[in-house]
């Protein structure tokens, strides 16, 4: 039976070939899309891991919005159940895997 594949909007550091590299072991192939109704904010990261991997303690973060032309732009990846779990290890506390609109 074929592994089952899930579309992952990536706005921020997912989008790093290095971040890819240590969460997925390969650099992973995406097309571009952009969110809707969303903005871009910041959080800070007290992860020591996350920091390393990335490079930065400060990550972007989705906020809803109700702005009519609000949009970030990303990419849209199709990764594995695997990949997707190790997605989520990735990500810290602050962050939350939702279904989201895309252009």
């Amino acid at each position: 039976m074929p592994e089952r594949t899930a579309l992952v909007f990536s706005y921020g550091t997912h989008r790093r070939p290095e971040v890819q590299r240590t969460t997925f072991g390969r650099e992973l192939n995406g097309r571009p899309d952009a969110i809707v109704g969303y903005e871009l904010d910041y959080v800070t990261i007290t992860d020591p891991h996350v920091i390393a991997t990335s490079g930065s303690d400060r990550h972007p973060i989705l906020r809803p919005t109700d702005r009519p032309d609000a949009a970030v732009q990303g990419i849209v990846f199709a990764i594995s159940d695997a990949d997707l779990a190790a997605a989520d290890d990735y990500e810290v506390d602050d962050y939350r895997r939702v279904a989201v609109p895309l252009r």
